[in-house]
C-alpha cells in the first residue's frame, strides 16, 4: 500500500521562508527596473530640454541677427532718403503735352564736404540780385549781392548762394498739321521750363532770368539754390 501526501497550500509550513525570499527577490527586481526606467526618463527629459533650449538660443540669435540686419537696412534707407531730400527740390517740369508738373529733381552738390543743401525759392521780377562768377570756379554762378528790400531778399535769397537752376521761357512757332497743309506759318507760343545753370556762362544765365518777363501768365521765377549749412533760410 502506498501513501500520497497532499499539501493544500504550496507555501505553508517549512516552505514559507522560501516563498517569502522569492517574493522579496521579485520586489527588488521590480523596484530596480522601475528606478532604471525613471532615471532613463529623467535623462531623456533633460536631453529634450537641452535640445529645446539650444534650439531656442539659436533661434534667438538668428532673430537678433535678422533684426540687426533690418535695422541696418532701415538706417541706410533713412540716410539715403535724407541725402536725397538734402540735395533735391520739387520744381515745375514741362511735360510733352505742355502741362507743368511738380517733380522732385536731384542736384548733386557742387560744394565739397557735404555741408550744403538745396533750397527752392520763388520770387517775382525784378529779383534785386547781383550775380557773378569766379574765374577760379568756372561755370559756378553765385549771388554776390542782395538788395535789402528786393523781391529776392523777401523770398529768402542770400549772399553766397549758388544758383543751380532757374525757370526760363522760350517762344516757338507751333503749327497744326492742317495749317501746314494749307501753307500756314503757325502761331507763336511761349513755354516755361527749368533751365540748369551749371556750367553756363553768366550772360546766358542773366538772359534766362530776364526771359521770365515773356511768361504770358506772369508767374514768379523759380530759383534752385545751393546753400551752406551755416546759412539760415
Amino acid at each position: 500500500m502506498h501513501f500520497v501526501l497532499v499539501l493544500s497550500s504550496p507555501c505553508t509550513g517549512f516552505c514559507k521562508p522560501l516563498c517569502e525570499l522569492r517574493s522579496r527577490d521579485h520586489t527588488a527586481l521590480r523596484s530596480g527596473s522601475t528606478d532604471d526606467l525613471l532615471e532613463k526618463a529623467r535623462r531623456l527629459r533633460d536631453e529634450v530640454s537641452q535640445i529645446e533650449s539650444s534650439k531656442a538660443e539659436r533661434q534667438r540669435e538668428e532673430d537678433e541677427r535678422e533684426q540687426e540686419r533690418l535695422n541696418e537696412e532701415k538706417e541706410a534707407l533713412r540716410q539715403k532718403n535724407e541725402q536725397r531730400l538734402r540735395y533735391s527740390a520739387e520744381v515745375p517740369i514741362l511735360k510733352d503735352m505742355g502741362e507743368e508738373v511738380l517733380e522732385r529733381v536731384d542736384f548733386p552738390p557742387r560744394l565739397k564736404g557735404g555741408r550744403s543743401r538745396i533750397v527752392a525759392i520763388q520770387a517775382p521780377l525784378p529779383l534785386g540780385l547781383v550775380l557773378g562768377q569766379d574765374d577760379a570756379l568756372p561755370g559756378l554762378t553765385t549771388v554776390d549781392e542782395v538788395a535789402e528790400e528786393g523781391n529776392g531778399a523777401s523770398a529768402g535769397v542770400q549772399v553766397n548762394d549758388i544758383v543751380r537752376a532757374i525757370t526760363a521761357t522760350q517762344t516757338t512757332m507751333e503749327t497744326p498739321t492742317w495749317q501746314l497743309l494749307a501753307g500756314g506759318i503757325g502761331q507763336p507760343k511761349t513755354k516755361r521750363f527749368m533751365y540748369s545753370v551749371d556750367g553756363r556762362p553768366l550772360e546766358e544765365v542773366l538772359a534766362a532770368i530776364g526771359s521770365n518777363r515773356m511768361d504770358p501768365d506772369g508767374r514768379d521765377v523759380w530759383l534752385v539754390l545751393e546753400r551752406n549749412d551755416g546759412d539760415s533760410d
